[in-house]
């Protein structure tokens, strides 16, 4: 049999010798393939005597194990000195200047959420939050909604499954019930703005079942309609940049608010544009009224001594109006052509100071 001890020392050398994982792959099928070298003397152990065997089976083990570690190592070596010289050849000086500043944007329903938040902290509301999977009594009982409402139904609502005590739980339909929440762990005064997604079974130009609203809810002892209005125009000039604004409240029915009512805005629809505070015609842009003292009694709050006023607007409506979008469903397209265009730089964070959307770009 060939001498093992040279063998192994030729081959061990090669290793060394051996610059590129290429070349050492085709060394370990040269020697461990099922033609290499060491593999035809493994085979040549059947036609040995049992004592040839006894002394040249532990010895061609060794050689085989011997090589297989050494071409392993071998190969960590190489990947490893190649996984350096990528990652020397991809550094980033941190230190420089993002080239061009502008290549990432801010969402339009990022955008809108923040100057809302700001207009509402500046008139000194807090963000209040709540989970997006409800049960039946925070999204529609504790908001004085009755069992045969249309808006319990399977064709508005997506429900879950029944749990393990027959309770469906459902995705949100609006931020309600956030609401109800703070008012059981907070005690009035209360003045909380509720933004977030909601979910419900609609789809088209200016629907979608996923949806962004933000709910107001003021809690004391003496607010009342007068004080809704102005908190309601207050925000309008704010938010669609105008000093004068045109309100109109037309009487409606929302089971957890009495009186209820929509309010309008003036607006003017001429050559294509829509202009915002001017004209003769109204757009319809969110709901609201007095707190139903039936969802003051579900909420532990005492309602001959307490009242208030809650509204809810869509923020994806919102963006539309403003920032003349005329496709609910672009919202969620993740075009990047229709973020650059739509989209705000992300430093420029909305202030009432510099202008509310001062950050376009």
């Amino acid at each position: 049999m060939q001498d093992i001890d040279a063998l192994r020392n030729e081959i061990l050398e090669q290793v060394t010798n051996t610059g590129n994982l290429d070349a050492l792959e085709q060394l370990r099928v040269a020697e461990l393939g099922k033609k290499g070298r060491i593999s035809g003397l493994m085979k040549g152990l059947g036609g040995m005597s049992p004592e040839e065997r006894q002394t040249a089976g532990p010895a061609l083990n060794g050689l085989k194990n011997d090589v297989a570690d050494a071409i392993q190592n071998a190969k960590d070596a190489l990947e490893n000195a190649a996984l350096d010289a990528r990652l020397a050849g991809e550094t980033i000086d941190i230190t420089l200047p993002v080239a061009p500043l502008a290549q990432g944007t801010l969402h339009p329903i990022s955008q809108v959420l923040d100057e809302i938040t700001e207009i509402f902290a500046e008139m000194g509301f807090t963000v209040a939050e709540g989970p997006e999977i409800e049960n039946d009594f925070y999204n529609f009982t504790a908001l004085n909604i009755p069992a045969e409402h249309p808006a319990r139904q399977m064709h508005d609502t997506f429900y879950f499954d029944a749990d393990e005590n027959g309770e469906r739980k459902v995705l949100r339909t609006h931020t309600s019930p956030v609401q109800v929440r703070t008012m059981e762990t907070s005690k009035p005064p209360l003045r909380i703005i509720a933004p977030g997604r909601t979910y419900r079974c609609d789809s088209d130009q200016t629907h979608t079942p996923m949806f962004h609203q933000v709910e107001g809810l003021v809690i004391d002892e003496k607010t009342h309609m007068g004080h809704l209005k102005g908190c309601l125009e207050t925000f309008c000039k704010a938010f669609f940049e105008i000093d004068n604004v045109k309100m109109r409240f037309r009487p409606s029915y929302f089971p957890f608010t009495e009186p209820s009512a929509e309010m309008d805005i003036g607006c003017s629809r001429k050559d294509g544009e829509m202009r915002i505070g001017e004209g003769d015609d109204w757009l319809e842009i969110l709901g609201c009224g007095m707190v139903h003292p039936k969802v003051l009694e579900y909420s532990g709050i005492d309602s001959s001594r307490y009242q208030g006023f809650a509204f809810g607007m869509g923020i994806d409506r919102l963006a539309m109006l403003k920032y003349g979008i005329p496709d609910l469903r672009a919202f969620f397209d993740t075009d990047l052509r229709w973020l650059r265009h739509y989209g705000f730089r992300t430093l420029d964070v909305p202030t009432l100071g510099q202008g509310i959307s001062g950050g376009s770009s």
